[in-house]
């Protein structure tokens, strides 16, 4: 069956870096777009960027942009999100998931996704 196993998460002030990582198997990782997701305690889940199949094509939210970059290891079925100048509003539980249909380019909606990770906390203090 198809696991994500996702690490990297933690504690960290303001302005500073995390990265997430998440290990995939049980799936031809390299046939499929990778997104990652966020939920805030009592808001809904949402985009935050994802990745292309063959690491050609990334995209990411407004609020994120500029920030966060998403990479893949193809070789390792390992999906990447660095996290850099972390604001307070980024604390959040974050998902990587694997898009529904192989070869895709990585899209925004959050039902397009079949599997999900388990979830890694960060938290941003001011």
């Amino acid at each position: 069956q198809v696991q994500l196993v996702e690490s990297g998460g933690g504690l960290v002030q303001a302005g500073g870096s995390l990265r997430l990582s998440c290990a995939a198997s049980g799936l031809t990782f390299s046939a499929y777009a990778m997104g990652w997701f966020r939920q805030a305690p009592g808001k809904e889940r949402e985009f935050v960027g994802a990745i292309s199949y063959s690491a050609s094509r990334t995209s990411y939210a407004d609020s994120v942009k500029g920030r966060f970059t998403i990479s893949r290891d193809n070789a390792k079925s390992t999906v990447y999100l660095q996290m850099n100048n972390l604001k307070f509003e980024d604390t959040a539980v974050y998902y990587c998931a694997v898009e529904r249909r192989p070869w895709g380019l990585g899209v925004t909606g959050r039902n397009e996704y079949i599997y999900w990770g388990q979830g890694a906390q960060v938290t941003v203090s001011s």
